[in-house]
């Protein structure tokens, strides 16, 4: 993997980057009065796709696509209830469902508060299946993804199992490195067959893992952000000045 080969946009804070990924978005799904067409997207949780979210919500974007055709799904959860603090759902519903009064048949909610998360992951393949109409693996129109400190996206971890998985669509984590340690995650495949694959990347403290992600040497079990390779006309990052000033 090489830089080059990808649409890599450095901005100058967070709240550029979520402003650019709001245009890119916006210019992606169903507009108003435009072709009735289904548009899929997996959310990512953190502070930044949560600016993007308000951004999406606001008066300036709000009534630029068509929200009835978007539907909404999640790379990941966390293993808590849907209104705890540290629930993707409840952040992505307070900055983005709520306000744009978006219907809950369009969300897809991981339910990865229930006991069994084998049985979650499997019901929410189930999901993927049926609202894919069958598609063995589903082709999102747009997956959101950010990345840790330590090269990780979605739930996928460095060193995770996880990261081998080839034929399933939804694995559980129950030894994540930070809290909680028990959660819901894509797999790669499921990753890497999307049409677009957006990732975002603000703070000094994800600089190195960036540069190595794009430019370095290292596994991509050592960095799992490596892994999402879906082609360089299908993978975008979007970062900030903080996040790229190792490249």
């Amino acid at each position: 993997m090489n830089v080059a080969d990808y649409a890599v946009q450095v901005f100058t804070n967070k709240g550029a980057v979520a402003h650019a990924a709001a245009e890119v978005f916006v210019n992606l799904a169903p507009q108003p009065g435009g072709s009735r067409r289904p548009f899929r997207v997996a959310l990512a949780g953190g502070e930044t796709p949560q600016a993007f979210y308000e951004r999406l919500a606001s008066a300036e974007c709000r009534h630029r696509v068509a929200w009835e055709q978007v539907s909404f799904f999640f790379g990941d959860e966390r293993a808590v209830p849907p209104d705890h603090p540290d629930s993707n759902y409840r952040m992505a519903h307070g900055a983005l469902f709520r306000p744009l009064d978006i219907s809950g048949e369009n969300v897809y909610r991981m339910k990865a508060d229930m006991p069994d998360l084998e049985a979650a992951a499997a019901d929410y393949e189930r999901e993927l299946h049926t609202a894919f109409e069958g598609e063995r693996v589903p082709h999102f129109d747009m997956i959101l993804l950010g990345m840790g400190p330590d090269g990780h996206t979605a739930s996928l971890f460095p060193g995770s199992p996880a990261l081998a998985e080839c034929r399933r669509l939804v694995v559980p984590v129950t030894d994540a490195p930070k809290p909680p340690p028990r959660r819901l995650t894509l797999t790669v495949p499921v990753l890497n067959a999307a049409r677009l694959v957006l990732f975002m990347a603000t703070g000094a403290d994800k600089a190195q893992a960036l540069r190595e992600v794009l430019k370095g040497t290292a596994s991509p079990d050592q960095y799992p952000a490596k892994h999402v390779r879906p082609g360089p006309e299908r993978l975008a990052w979007l970062v900030d000045e903080a996040a790229g000033g190792a490249l």
